[in-house]
């Protein structure tokens, strides 16, 4: 299997890049770790920022985000029974945030992925380690042992 661009993670942003790449033609093969069962098991936070809810509507997958999410326009901060109010559309230009669960909107993006036949794809080669396992990547993305190596002398 070849691919334009392999995404390692099948969290959040990586599968919300797949989904805008894949909306803009390009194809892509998302490398998780974890099987989805997992990913989907871990519980998260769940406030969106301005933008990443943007980004989500951009990629056609925040029906349910809009339809159940809740809109925060600030916050309260207790200090010893002294309650202050930080106000986010003053601070930030008239932004807000989306409170929507992390586990919910990873599963809009599954089944978005689904429904577009895209590749997410369970690999021991995801769990690259920080200074990155990039060669058994692109061996799990179906490049030959010689095209990894080129590619990886091509790298910065």
């Amino acid at each position: 299997m070849k691919t334009q661009v392999g995404i390692i993670g099948g969290g959040p942003s990586g599968l919300l890049l797949s989904q805008l790449l894949h909306l803009q033609g390009i194809e892509t093969v998302v490398l998780e770790r974890h099987s989805r069962e997992y990913v989907l098991g871990r519980i998260r936070a769940g406030v969106l920022e301005h933008g990443f809810a943007a980004l989500m509507r951009e990629a056609q997958v925040a029906e349910r985000m809009d339809r159940e999410g809740e809109i925060h326009d600030g916050f309260v901060i207790a200090n010893h029974g002294d309650l202050k109010r930080v106000d986010l559309h003053k601070y930030s230009g008239g932004s807000s945030v989306v409170v929507y669960g992390q586990t919910e909107l990873t599963k809009d993006l599954y089944e978005a992925r689904d429904r577009m036949k895209g590749i997410v794809d369970v690999s021991p080669a995801a769990a690259a380690s920080p200074s990155g396992d990039i060669l058994n990547a692109l061996l799990a993305l179906g490049y030959n042992e010689r095209e990894a190596q080129a590619a990886l002398k091509a790298l910065p």
